[in-house]
């Protein structure tokens, strides 16, 4: 069995918190996509981002599907810049063919930094090896052609198109940390260092699943990553096939499917200096194995003493399996935090929490911000119906404190509210501001990136 932390009460709110007075100050459609049909979307890479603020532009990364090309890599990356004038496409891939999107990043000396995953393969082979790329663009002039970086890696993994590949950026230093995986085996990191040397590699294997019916290999994918003054930390999600025998054959006779993926227990890693000091082994975090629930990392932001922060989204079970295995159960949706001070857990908590026996509000998306006085914030989605019985569909903002608790949500008022969004966080190099950016889609809308600027006051 994994170790699993100690989960500590949240304590009560701290006196005199602000008043939230969240502020729309622009929305807009920023481009419109063809669906790929190859497993993959402009949010697949949502441990990472895909939007940085480098003042006072903003610059996004995007898809554009090849029509002529079928799938797995059939579209290329794309980059987009906002001036005062509004958003125009700079950039984009005008050889090259891949199958996710690319995480973006951006450094205090104007580099923008476009993780990249060029297929090695001949057009439409439907699968094969890949070559993971940081293209550095210039924030003063995006047009003008990038300046490849290749990053170095332990041995010769055999990387193809299915990177599960994460991103993170110190802004201060310039430095990144670059993950990407190799199929069930392990991540591959590798780090470049303020001299622009790829300085430190490594592998993080996957831990052994010893309590499964047949032990196995938990691959972790969708890893959210952080990097600041060289240390270190990857949040991820068990994503293998379902393990549970019975569970297996029962969604097999619902579906048709021979497979159905487990997203039910959430790890992390790190390491206090990349550089000098091997990452941690995994940690479990959190467990929905019992009722065949379901999770998903969402963030980590960096505290001013170096605690970490996770946010997490659960869901206690699989609706589709209650009254066959566990009919007494209640199905629960809600959003959960963390703060990790080396290594070990100081404070847990449930943020938001809808679903039988809580509110018919359900929370979904959300991601940490903090502005520049260190107050942290989480923007959320909710859908569901309200205490009277009204749908509803909106983004929420409230503020967390340090000791733990929070403030009294305040609507987001977002005409197109966005279920599903990257942020300009942090750990992508964006300053910590008041303004929100945020690339994302809305409920009931198909193949359409919005972006949307929010001021928390």
């Amino acid at each position: 069995m994994f170790a699993m932390f100690l989960f500590l009460a949240p304590v009560s709110a701290q006196a005199g918190e602000e008043a939230l007075l969240p502020a729309v100050e622009e929305e807009t459609v920023l481009y419109q996509f063809t669906n790929p049909n190859n497993g993959a979307g402009p949010l697949w890479c949502k441990g990472s981002t895909c939007i940085v603020r480098y003042e006072p532009d903003v610059f996004a990364s995007g898809l554009e599907t090849l029509p002529e090309r079928k799938p797995l890599n059939n579209v290329r990356w794309t980059l987009y810049r906002r001036q005062a004038k509004g958003w125009s496409l700079v950039a984009r891939d005008e050889t090259g063919r891949t199958r996710e999107p690319c995480p973006l990043g951006v450094a205090q000396d104007g580099r923008i930094l476009l993780s990249v995953n060029p297929t090695l393969t001949p057009p439409d082979t439907y699968s094969g090896p890949a070559q993971p790329q940081v293209l550095e663009f210039s924030a003063k002039d995006p047009a003008a052609p990038p300046k490849t970086l290749l990053p170095a890696w332990e041995g010769e993994p055999n990387f193809t198109e299915h990177s599960y590949r994460g991103m993170a950026v110190d802004r201060v230093s310039g430095e990144i940390l670059l993950l990407n995986i190799q199929q069930h085996d392990a991540q591959f990191w590798s780090y470049r260092d303020k001299q622009g040397e790829w300085s430190a590699k490594g592998k993080l294997v996957f831990p052994m699943g010893t309590d499964y019916e047949k032990p196995e290999p938990i691959r972790l994918c969708y890893p959210v990553v952080a990097l600041r003054d060289r240390a270190a930390w990857v949040f991820a999600v068990s994503d293998i096939i379902e393990p549970v025998s019975a569970w297996r054959e029962y969604k097999r006779q619902l579906t048709g499917q021979e497979w159905d993926y487990d997203f039910r227990r959430l790890f992390f890693t790190w390491t206090p200096d990349i550089a000098k000091t091997p990452f941690s082994p995994w940690v479990e975090l959190a467990n929905r194995e019992k009722t065949c629930g379901w999770m998903d990392p969402l963030d980590i932001w960096i505290g001013p003493t170096g605690e970490a922060h996770f946010l997490w989204s659960e869901r206690s079970l699989d609706p589709r399996l209650r009254e066959k295995f566990f009919p007494t159960e209640k199905l629960t949706y809600s959003l959960e935090h963390a703060v990790i001070k080396e290594g070990k857990a100081i404070l847990r908590e449930t943020l938001v929490k809808g679903g039988e026996g809580e509110s018919g509000e359900i929370p979904g998306g959300a991601r940490l911000h903090a502005d520049p006085y260190q107050r942290l914030y989480m923007i959320y989605y909710v859908s569901g119906t309200d205490a009277g019985g009204k749908a509803v569909s909106e983004n929420r903002v409230m503020q967390l404190f340090s000791g733990g608790g929070h403030s009294a949500p305040k609507r987001v008022p977002l005409e197109h509210p966005l279920s599903s969004f990257f942020t300009s966080t942090e750990r992508g190099g964006s300053r910590p501001s008041r303004t929100i950016d945020m690339l994302g889609m809305t409920p009931g809308e198909d193949n359409i990136m919005r972006y949307a600027r929010v001021r928390v006051w």
